[in-house]
């Protein structure tokens, strides 16, 4: 069977594989292999440089960008040709040398320095600052910027919400009103906090050998100061130099960056629940689309899929990126195998977080606000007005405050009537009693509306 959408075993390559071109594109094997090829290119660039090694130096110009544009060129028949040189070598970083060596062989320059290519690397050399790139890459180009649009949607719907009276519901029961806008800015405040935590973790990547001690390099070149060529490669790549390994970088960036990541599905998950049920409660109408179906018996069903969707898809990565958290900084001794295998998951469950932040947003998009429902919901609930009426009375030192409220409303519906009786009977100042008198659920907002604005 030919791999199609419709053949593929992943949903992120199947059903969903065009709304995850942008992460494939990174985290592909052709994605890797790219990344491989452009960690050892520069590779060589370090080992022309100034303080590089004496055979590599004379390279011309032409000599350098050649090797340059086989980073900056590579495409589907290049990652085809690196697997078949793997199926003869069995080992997918050595096919990437063999790969290079074959571009760079009809170029006078690199002819006597081919060797050079791969020179005293450890396959985790290579490996550890490819998937530096990809995670890097995949935070700065893809999910930070569509966090960033959502952040922008839901701060709109905070301003445009911001006097939107509505009922609290804690423990899922009436409780002191809020405005719609206000509880939106609280997902911007955390979404905001979680992504800066997320933008804010230090790639890291180390290239000094077998077992991180510059064995091989040392053998080789012993005056030549390898720590501090190490140091300027990695950091020439943008990543953060690990000067502390075995054979492998340890991991626990990645663990950081997995954890920070699961931080930001976990608001949003949050979020689709929270408004799952206000469109469940009627809060929310959602916008019919044409010829669309929502349920394949009910005609009149419009199901909110997209929060569901959203929530399902943030569930998979956060089992993923927690599963790899624990895992990854966890190898036998110096080195094995368990990391590679693992890794081939990181744009898997980075791909299941961007499709829940698109479903959030698609989601966003179809809502509409049903302010008779909110307002019929508030008035209907007279009784969220014991605390701020209790509050008062104790200002007053009134004996007994909460539990006179508490025996007029609790597990009872009022009326605007008995909440006027009831205040006209208080020993307060007239003054306070006519405040208190033209308090209404829906007017009882604190700085609710302030707030959203503010966000």
């Amino acid at each position: 069977m030919s791999l199609t959408p419709l053949s593929a075993l992943s949903p992120v390559d199947g059903r969903y594989a065009s709304r995850c071109a942008e992460l494939r594109e990174l985290f592909s094997e052709s994605g890797l292999i790219r990344a491989r090829v452009r960690v050892e290119i520069a590779w060589l660039h370090a080992l022309a440089g100034p303080s590089g090694l004496p055979e590599m130096q004379g390279l011309t110009a032409a000599d350098l960008a050649a090797a340059d544009q086989v980073a900056a060129h590579f495409g589907a028949r290049d990652a085809t040709e690196v697997k078949t040189i793997e199926r003869e070598t069995n080992h997918d970083v050595k096919a990437v040398e063999y790969f290079i060596k074959r571009r760079l062989e009809a170029q006078p320059g690199w002819r006597s320095r081919l060797e050079f290519v791969h020179f005293a690397c450890t396959s985790e050399d290579i490996n550890n600052l490819a998937y530096g790139l990809m995670c890097r890459d995949a935070r700065d180009t893809v999910l930070l910027p569509r966090l960033e649009g959502l952040v922008g949607a839901l701060r709109a719907m905070a301003h445009a919400h911001a006097d939107d009276a509505m009922m609290s519901r804690t423990h899922g029961q009436p409780a002191t009103p809020t405005t719609l806008g206000k509880e939106v800015a609280v997902f911007v405040h955390r979404l905001r906090q979680a992504m800066d935590t997320f933008g804010r973790v230090p790639v890291r990547g180390k290239m000094n050998g077998a077992v991180g001690n510059f064995n091989a390099h040392v053998a080789a070149y012993p005056d030549l100061n390898w720590t501090a060529l190490g140091r300027r490669f990695v950091e020439s790549l943008g990543l953060e130099w690990n000067p502390y390994t075995t054979q492998i970088e340890p991991h626990d960036w990645m663990a950081e960056y997995f954890d920070a990541l699961a931080r930001c599905n976990t608001v949003l998950l949050d979020l689709s629940r929270d408004f799952w049920g206000y469109i469940s409660l009627g809060y929310f109408r959602q916008k019919v689309i044409a010829g669309e179906v929502g349920s394949s018996t009910m005609p009149h069903k419009v199901n909110p899929i997209d929060f569901e969707n959203a929530e399902g898809n943030f569930g998979v990565s956060n089992a993923l990126l927690r599963f790899m958290s624990d895992k990854l900084p966890i190898s036998r001794w110096q080195r094995d195998l368990t990391d590679s295998t693992v890794q081939r998951n990181i744009g898997v469950a980075l791909a299941h977080a961007d499709l829940a932040v698109q479903s959030v947003s698609r989601g966003l998009a179809r809502v509409e606000v049903d302010r008779d429902r909110l307002a019929a919901d508030l008035d209907a609930n007279w009784e969220l007005l014991a605390e701020p009426i209790q509050t008062i009375m104790r200002r007053y030192a009134v004996p007994e405050a909460y539990e006179q409220l508490k025996a007029l409303t609790r597990g009872r519906r009022v009326n605007a009537a008995a909440v006027a009786e009831f205040v006209d009977g208080l020993p307060l100042p007239e003054a306070e009693k006519r405040r208190l008198r033209e308090l209404t659920p829906a007017s009882y907002l604190g700085l609710a509306a302030r707030l959203a604005r503010k966000i």
